[in-house]
């Protein structure tokens, strides 16, 4: 038997690698898990019942491209977010949650070729893993671009060589980034769209913590792409339910972008992806529409920035984050303080190597840890409080 070879290098995946890490060795305290970004506020409470009354829906095969009512809520949602206006038949369709969109788009768009060589995806280091294995399984050389405090938690693609960027045919960008909650302002858009006209790439725009913030909506790609009067094939942009609305098991999502760009992912949808079943996408319709809870979710977050703010005020290298709802903490190594903090404390969190790759002999995760600021407030106090004690006291 023969098995293929692209993706034989990658690194065990994050959870896997931590149980194995962390599992041998009894907790030092009741258990505070902070690794998985698993939000666990309240989602609406009239969920439950949109599903039962739609039960008899999951008799019927659902569109995969989702229902007219909720592409148009998707549309609409956008409207008033980011002040773009979209086609709910044209430039919007609907994912079974954002990972399957961000590794097919990939499949569905990037060419066999750039610059008469094999292309090139860019990716931020540290990332969401998909990004690397969606490279690897269209055959592109994945580049992965340092995202440290030096450059505000977000990648320098301008400074890469000319002769890189011209074979780059996508680059992925988190916006709030994951894990370090960094916001790419207006500015930076522009400045990625202007640099992906010049190079002839597309920007992969992964949203997907835009409604978890301090106080300032962070700005999105597609109003940047429009300010600037880029072609509307340049950005394609990922949003979900799962952190806005709570509702990760939903696995509700859409990709947005250009209409060329929409018909090869659809195209490639219909064959390989898996359709959102129907009672599921007529929850979706309404919670797209609805803003109430995600403000109520929204206020709940802004007190656990105020707490992890106290507790860390003053530690050498702590960088709140703008948005998102993770805390990337520095340590001297990453893995040695998420195992000194399960046998101590019982706080389990994740090293920051997890998330990200060696590059040139150094891993930009290696001097971190992850935490996930999901629990309830008074957990996350107690966990935090356990982690400054036992890492930084």
């Amino acid at each position: 038997m023969t098995f293929p070879e692209r993706f034989s290098n990658l690194p065990e995946y994050a959870f896997p690698r931590l149980r194995r890490l962390l599992d041998c060795h009894g907790p030092g305290g009741a258990p505070i898990h902070m690794t998985i970004g698993e939000p666990q506020h309240a989602f609406p409470s009239w969920v439950a019942g949109l599903v039962a009354e739609h039960a008899h829906e999951f008799g019927k095969y659902p569109p995969n491209e989702g229902t007219p009512e909720l592409r148009t809520a998707i549309s609409d949602w956008v409207a008033r977010r980011y002040r773009v206006m979209l086609d709910p038949d044209r430039h919007i369709t609907v994912l079974n949650g954002t990972r399957e969109g961000l590794f097919n788009a990939a499949l569905a768009l990037c060419p066999e070729e750039k610059a008469g060589k094999r292309p090139v995806i860019l990716t931020p280091n540290p990332f969401y893993q998909v990004y690397a294995v969606a490279a690897l399984a269209v055959a592109a050389d994945p580049v992965y671009v340092p995202a440290t405090a030096e450059n505000g938690f977000l990648p320098d693609y301008a400074a890469l060589p000319a002769d890189v960027l011209d074979r780059t045919a996508i680059a992925y960008l988190c916006s709030p980034s994951n894990p370090q909650g960094a916001v790419a302002s207006k500015g930076y858009w522009k400045d990625l769209l202007r640099l992906a006209e010049k190079h002839d790439f597309q920007v992969f725009a992964d949203e997907c913590y835009s409604e978890v913030y301090r106080d300032t909506p962070p700005p999105g790609a597609l109003e940047a792409a429009q300010e600037i009067g880029a072609d509307p094939e340049r950005v394609i942009v990922f949003h979900s339910l799962s952190k806005r609305s709570n509702l990760p098991g939903l696995r509700s999502g859409f990709v947005a972008g250009g209409p060329e760009s929409l018909r090869r992912i659809k195209q490639l949808r219909a064959y390989a992806g898996a359709p959102l079943p129907l009672p599921l996408q007529r929850v979706a319709e309404k919670v797209w529409a609805d803003e109430t809870h995600v403000k109520e979710s929204r206020a709940l977050y802004q007190r656990k920035y105020t707490i992890a703010d106290e507790i860390f005020s003053g530690l050498p290298g702590y960088h709140p984050p703008q948005a998102g709802f993770f805390l990337w903490l520095p340590v001297p190594d990453g893995e040695e303080a998420a195992l000194k903090a399960w046998r101590f404390t019982g706080v389990r969190v994740l090293p920051g190597a997890y998330l990200s790759r060696d590059v040139e002999g150094g891993n930009p995760g290696a001097g971190y840890i992850r935490v996930a600021m999901v629990a309830t407030e008074q957990e996350m106090r107690h966990g935090l409080t356990r982690l400054r004690d036992c890492l930084y006291g």
